[in-house]
């Protein structure tokens, strides 16, 4: 072989070694790097998603971070996904999280579609200086234990056994540091939501779970005691809530853990199904009587949740109400949507049955003017309520209370995967796994949470400044337009005028 061959097969045979060394390198430093991704992600607990699934769980942020430019072109615009759409949830991340939660160039907000809800800025905003903090608003004030909170947004019902432990105590931990309530949900009280010492409101639903005797009626003795504990504030009775109106709660054996099951007195591991009214419940006189019940046995407020359907019943019950006194009113109304959210529900009662709150709040506000019981009762609205525009919407139709539960879920870090009824919450904030629970830090989530309520009040506040009052509490109907199907927009004291 002529010596220009031979030099030139060894220059090719020299450049094979070097891309094969080359590939090795590669290769183990592909390997390394994914034995160091994987250790890192599960010794951190910022991100729950990487902690339980290391490596693989980056490539959920990394699709996250490219996702608006698919979207734009190929896939949902992000103001198109249900049930909460990805410019909300990513509002309300980027408040849990403290950071920037500026946009530009323009909104994607479409303000021509019916419905739509614009607030009426005011030539005159309100100054820095002359802008006030919430004022304080009494609940039950003529109970024996009253209850008073400025704090405009609060946690609302979620049942130890729907989510976490880790995920109740961030959520009392971070509800303590924001100053607002906690609503422990139909199933009962547990230690994790006393652990970070915020205030509470303890919910009993049909199935009287930690107020129940052993022939599951209410019992005095443990109303009592509970009413002993200075954390609890209010009681609230659930007739029902928005996903599932005339259904009870629902929660699949799978998640009825040996200490759940012990805190609302029922079989380890089958499902608990709660009846879907409460048995004693049979006409307004009666929702009254056990009202006047409790609220005399722990001394404390005491209200009922429901959603509305056929309004009728809110007149008898009003007209009870001035036929007893005043006095027999109950003390707070949180009114829930139908389009509310919950860990496991029927789709049909989900999708079809009851009205949502931009048409019932007006209504039930309309009703208690109407009886001058508006004073009196205190109205909550909950419902899809999770930025600082659906909040003001609600302080201007009406509602002294703002409650939230999918909107703190998402300050835990809830990706909307749709699973709560399944055990499998990637995050750990549905899931009873201790594998997947492991993601969620405690301390880290009640800080996002605290973030996410501080910076709902500080939007609200740029809208009522913006539209010229000192305070949120003083936005009215007439601060707000909703579009309607000639492509024009109507106020709301016109759409909704007060009797």
């Amino acid at each position: 072989m002529q010596p220009e061959f031979r030099s030139q097969i060894d220059i090719l045979l020299y450049g094979l070694d070097i891309m094969t060394g080359l590939f090795i390198l590669i290769l183990f430093g592909g390997i390394i790097s994914v034995i160091y991704m994987y250790i890192v992600d599960k010794r951190q607990t910022k991100q729950a998603i990487r902690h339980n699934y290391p490596v693989i769980g980056r490539f959920r942020y990394l699709f996250e971070k490219q996702g608006e430019f698919f979207r734009q072109y190929f896939f949902a615009q992000d103001r198109e996904e249900m049930p909460f759409n990805r410019a909300e949830r990513s509002w309300v991340y980027r408040a849990a999280k403290n950071v920037d939660r500026t946009i530009a160039f323009g909104s994607t907000r479409n303000l021509d579609q019916v419905g739509t809800i614009m607030f009426m800025n005011c030539a005159f905003p309100t100054l820095a200086e002359d802008a006030i903090p919430p004022q304080k608003v009494t609940i039950g004030p003529n109970c024996a234990q009253p209850y008073a909170t400025s704090s405009i947004f609060h946690i609302s019902g979620m049942s130890y056994g729907a989510i976490s432990k880790p995920a109740v105590l961030a959520l009392s931990h971070g509800a303590k540091e924001a100053g607002c309530w906690l609503n422990t949900g139909e199933g009962g009280l547990s230690p994790h939501h006393l652990a970070g010492g915020a205030d509470l409101v303890y919910q009993i639903g049909t199935a009287k779970y930690g107020v129940r005797d052993d022939n599951g009626q209410l019992s005095d003795e443990k109303l009592k005691s509970l009413a002993e504990i200075e954390q609890i504030k209010m009681f609230e009775i659930k007739l029902s809530q928005g996903a599932k109106p005339g259904k009870g709660g629902i929660l699949p054996g799978k998640k009825v853990t040996a200490e759940i099951a012990e805190i609302r007195g029922i079989p380890i591991g089958e499902d608990s199904i709660s009846p879907n009214a409460h048995p004693e419940i049979k006409n307004v006189g009666d929702i009254l009587d056990m009202v006047e019940h409790i609220r005399q046995v722990t001394g404390k407020p005491v209200g009922f949740k429901f959603v509305l359907g056929h309004s009728q019943w809110l007149d008898d019950l009003l007209t009870e109400v001035n036929k007893r006194g005043a006095s027999s009113a109950p003390d707070f109304m949180t009114l829930d949507s139908a389009d509310g959210g919950t860990g496991a529900a029927p789709q049909p009662l989900m999708d079809y049955v009851g009205l949502t709150l931009k048409e019932s709040l007006p209504l039930l506000t309309n009703i208690l003017e109407k009886y001058n019981l508006r004073k009196q009762i205190k109205v909550i609205a909950s419902g899809k309520l999770i930025t600082p525009s659906k909040v003001a919407w609600a302080l201007a139709v009406g509602a002294d209370f703002i409650v939230s539960a999918r909107g703190n879920m998402f300050a835990l870090g809830c990706i909307q995967a749709l699973q709560c009824n399944k055990n499998t919450c990637p995050t750990g904030i549905t899931t009873h796994n201790p594998k997947l629970q492991q993601g969620l830090d405690v301390k880290d989530k009640a800080q996002r949470v605290a973030n996410y309520n501080k910076y709902i009040h500080y939007g609200v506040g740029l809208i009522a400044h913006s539209c010229g009052v000192n305070e949120p509490r003083q936005l009215r109907r007439d601060h707000v337009r909703v579009v309607t199907e000639n492509g024009l927009s109507i106020a709301l004291d016109k759409l909704y005028p007060i009797e």
